[in-house]
């Protein structure tokens, strides 16, 4: 058998370069419609991404737009009937806090006419604030408040207008008591959960039933920081019973 009929011969280095001339100009021509027409399905993607975004960017500032910054206040409002309404992050107390210098200390006296400002971002600041100074203003006079000695209402109603001579706050104890029996009966425990200010989160305490913010803003400093506290209860509503009606004494009904 001739050894030359089967010879396997080697190509050239032209031959190659001819092959791969040709399979490189082979691989583009296939290559390129596939390009093309990955390019021409991918293409509208980011159009419709950035159209998706356009359409939330508008539905957000039309949002925006519709929502109202303030609000005035009508006959019958109260601020849990607003808070619910506009939808306040936080509920009534947010919404007081952020009006408190419309309102002023009482969160259940707000009239027709008033603007309310919706907006209530500031109010978490405001709260940190206000704790600081609180705090500030507890440790400052922790060794002078005046811890309540008595154990009956006659000694209670006693110690308070100590207290309340002190301030120059009116009242007799004919006028503390007789609004004590109305209002709680004498049980310094005593608690409203059935009233409007039960149902906006601040229930009437104590002996002459105080709710929450009225005895805040009208706490008189060395008594006891507690709305239960017989005699820091008494003080505090007549406090608040002095700026709105001139002194307990002309307090008849619920106040």
């Amino acid at each position: 058998m001739s050894r030359g009929r089967h010879a396997r011969h080697p190509l050239s280095a032209r031959s190659i370069s001819r092959l791969s001339i040709v399979l490189v100009a082979g691989g583009a021509g296939i290559a390129a419609p596939l390009l093309t027409a990955g390019s021409a399905h991918a293409a509208p993607a980011p159009a419709k991404v950035q159209q998706q975004a356009q359409s939330a960017q508008a539905a957000a500032q039309t949002k925006t737009e519709q929502e109202p910054s303030s609000y005035t206040v009508v006959s019958g409002d109260t601020l849990y009937k607003i808070a619910v309404d506009h939808d306040i992050k936080g509920g009534w107390s947010t919404l007081y806090k952020a009006n408190k210098e419309t309102i002023g200390g009482d969160a259940d006296l707000i009239r027709p006419g008033q603007k309310l400002t919706l907006d209530t971002a500031s109010a978490p600041a405001e709260r940190s604030s206000n704790s600081e100074r609180a705090d500030r203003s507890s440790a400052e006079r922790t060794s002078s408040v005046h811890k309540t000695q008595s154990t009956n209402l006659d000694g209670w109603i006693n110690e308070a207008l100590t207290i309340m001579k002190q301030h120059g706050i009116p009242g007799t104890y004919d006028g503390i008591h007789r609004n004590i029996i109305r209002e709680s009966g004498g049980d310094p425990n005593a608690i409203n959960n059935w009233d409007i200010n039960a149902q906006n989160g601040t229930p009437s305490i104590g002996l002459l039933q105080v709710i929450k913010p009225t005895f805040d803003a009208y706490h008189v400093e060395g008594t006891v920081y507690d709305q239960r506290d017989p005699v820091a209860n008494i003080v505090a509503a007549c406090n608040y019973a002095a700026d709105r009606y001139g002194s307990i004494d002309n307090v008849n009904g619920p106040y």
